[in-house]
């Protein structure tokens, strides 16, 4: 499954994956390179090879690195040009934002299988609290390699994970595990973990302030711990010497905070070529309208705002939206709105990216629901949670977006809000 010692800390076996994790229950999981390894997952002729996400040309940034690419010193954040110099021989690849949020959502379900007491920080990575797992499932070490092996078995990508009693050391711990590893600081061991690590290891220590640090000598975390917070003060202020004082001393009362509720729900997909052919375009708004629809309706929200989001060829975004009276989590309305805001932005320019969100959420059950004049009282909404349930059962592949949706009669106006609609097959996704 990975390594067995913990990497970072000398292969201390203190630290290993077989330390006592009694009262270690915060678990904070961090996916590896993965937007890379997204990719490798669906381009498997790429494993081993040095691997950037993120554009290569002048205005490029690199999003993820592949270890094997880290070895020639790129990293996450360089400018692409500067990483292409580096390493000449690595596959830059245009990053696919729709395929890495649903690889996100399918790790944190099985994060959120273990326990409801999820925190996600990112895409990638995340906090868990397993006190209220154990008597089912064991250990907090125990349940950390088993979320280990079910990604890797299931979704084929790796986790490092680390346990400890704070979020800020199980942080660490996941960190130095990396790549594919797992870290347990007993909590009798804490500050043998904690003081021979650099003063930037400290949440809130960036390079600023670790230069402050060093200039007073205070190179490691354990310096930081035995020095007075006066000193502390005169160099980084009040707050963030009372701060980093705490965490010196492995103190971190924070408790893992569920996710809040979603304050919107959308769907990006990026053209593997820069595309200026209306059809397909109409098509992709149609496929990502089913899709946040469905989203809305799992969700049980509905939004009265509709956003879309357009990057040109050029990488210039534009966003539009349109707030309506009614909220919806229709599929067929989010597209009306969706097109009639794209129509009415007319871009010239070839298009690299589309995007639809629905903002403005409220819970369904609680949410009324207008119907248009004329609208009979069992039409869209219905057609698509019967839609919903075939997915469920058969595989969203089964009920097509644009399938459901369709076309509009070419002999109907384009913005004419109650045209009629005839099949249309499913557009390619990218998800």
């Amino acid at each position: 499954m990975g390594r067995s010692q913990a990497v970072g800390t000398g292969r201390d076996p203190r630290f290993g994956p077989e330390a006592d994790d009694t009262g270690c229950t915060i678990l904070h999981a961090d996916m590896d390179s993965f937007y890379v390894s997204v990719e490798v997952r669906r381009r498997p002729e790429l494993r081993g090879r040095p691997v950037v996400v993120g554009g290569a040309g002048p205005r490029g940034v690199v999003s993820s690195a592949s270890y094997e690419a880290r070895r020639f010193g790129v990293r996450s954040a360089m400018p692409g040009m500067r990483a292409r110099a580096l390493c000449p021989e690595a596959v830059f690849l245009t990053p696919d934002f729709a395929a890495y949020g649903e690889a996100s959502r399918a790790v944190m379900r099985v994060f959120r299988d273990v326990t409801p007491l999820v925190e996600p920080l990112s895409l990638d990575e995340a906090f868990l609290d397993v006190a209220g797992a154990q008597r089912l499932l064991g250990r907090p070490a125990v349940i950390a390699r088993a979320i280990r092996h079910r990604i890797l078995s299931e979704q084929r990508l790796v986790v490092s994970v680390g346990v400890a009693r704070s979020k800020f050391v199980a942080k660490l711990g996941s960190t130095r595990a990396k790549p594919d590893g797992m870290i347990v600081v007993p909590t009798d061991l804490v500050l043998d973990f904690l003081h021979p690590l650099p003063v930037d290891a400290l949440w809130g220590v960036g390079e600023r302030a670790a230069e402050s640090l060093r200039r007073l000598g205070l190179t490691t975390v354990g310096d930081v711990a035995q020095a007075p917070v006066s000193l502390l003060r005169s160099a980084l202020g009040e707050a963030s010497a009372a701060h980093l004082h705490e965490l010196s001393w492995g103190r971190d009362p924070r408790r893992v905070e569920p996710d809040q509720v979603e304050k919107s729900i959308g769907a990006e997909m990026t053209f593997d070529t820069d595309s200026g052919d209306r059809e397909l375009l109409r098509r992709s708004l149609l496929a990502l309208s089913e899709k946040v629809g469905a989203r809305l309706r799992a969700a049980g929200v509905v939004g009265r705002t509709v956003a879309i989001k357009v990057r040109l060829a050029d990488f210039k975004t534009v966003n539009r939206s349109r707030t309506v009276a009614t909220a919806t989590d229709v599929a067929r309305e989010i597209f009306e709105i969706s097109w009639g805001l794209f129509t009415a932005l007319g871009p010239a320019d070839k298009i690299r990216l589309l995007g639809v969100r629905v903002e403005g959420l409220s819970p369904t059950s609680t949410t009324s629901r207008q119907l248009t004049l004329g609208e009979p009282e069992r039409g869209w909404r219905e057609a698509e949670a019967a839609a919903d349930a075939a997915a469920a059962r058969f595989g969203r592949s089964v009920v097509g977006p644009a399938s459901l949706l369709g076309r509009r009669d070419p002999r109907r106006t384009e913005n004419h809000p109650h045209s009629t609609v005839v099949p249309l097959s499913d557009p390619p996704t990218h998800s």
